[in-house]
C-alpha cells in the first residue's frame, strides 16, 4: 500500500507571533541604527554658516568643463579645488554623469548648482575626514565646512543629498 503524504500542519498562532515580534524587532533595531548614525548638523541651514578665523579658503568656484580642472564643482558632492579632485566625504548626492531616471539627473543639477553656490558665499575649511584619505577612485575624501558646519548638512536638510553611508542610495524610487 502507498504511503500516504502527511497533511502540511499550518502556522500555529505562535509561530505567528514569532513572526511578528521578530520583525518589530528589525524594526526597532534599524531605526535605532538609523538614529545612532544620524549625521552631525544635519539641520544647518544656509543661515547658519558664519565664516569664522579657522575658514581660510576661498574662490570662485563655476561649473566644471572640460579636461583642465583647477577649482570648478562637478556635482553634488564632488569638486576640483586647487587642482585636486576632493569628494565630500560626508554625503552622497545624486548623480549627473550617470543618472538611472531623470528625476535623479534634475535633482543632481539642484544638487551641484546649490554646492557651487554655498561654496561661492564665503570663506570655507577643508577638513580631512579622517579614517581614509582617498576613495577609490582617487578623490580625496574632505568635509567642506564654514564656521565648524558642514556644508553637505545643508544639501541633506534641503533634500538635495543625503549622509553617506557607505554605499549610494536608489535615487528613482
Amino acid at each position: 500500500m502507498p504511503k500516504r503524504a502527511r497533511p502540511r500542519r499550518k502556522a500555529g498562532i505562535g509561530t505567528v507571533f514569532a513572526v511578528v515580534l521578530l520583525l518589530m524587532a528589525i524594526s526597532v533595531v534599524s531605526t535605532r541604527w538609523r538614529q545612532w548614525n544620524a549625521p552631525q548638523n544635519v539641520g544647518v541651514t544656509a543661515s547658519d554658516l558664519k565664516p569664522t578665523a579657522q575658514d581660510r579658503e576661498s574662490a570662485r568656484f563655476a561649473l566644471c568643463k572640460g579636461k583642465v580642472r583647477v577649482t570648478c564643482v562637478v556635482d553634488g558632492d564632488t569638486i576640483w579645488f586647487k587642482g585636486e579632485k576632493i569628494r565630500i566625504a560626508d554625503i552622497n548626492a545624486p548623480e549627473i554623469s550617470h543618472p538611472q531616471c531623470d528625476y535623479e539627473e534634475q535633482l543632481g543639477d539642484k544638487a551641484r548648482d546649490r554646492l557651487m553656490g554655498l561654496l561661492n558665499a564665503g570663506a570655507f575649511s577643508v577638513v580631512s575626514e579622517g579614517s581614509r584619505d582617498v576613495d577609490k577612485y582617487g578623490r580625496k575624501l574632505r568635509d567642506i565646512t564654514r564656521g565648524g558646519k558642514s556644508l553637505g548638512a545643508v544639501l541633506v536638510s534641503e533634500g538635495l543629498a543625503e549622509r553617506w553611508v557607505g554605499y549610494r542610495r536608489d535615487w528613482c524610487h
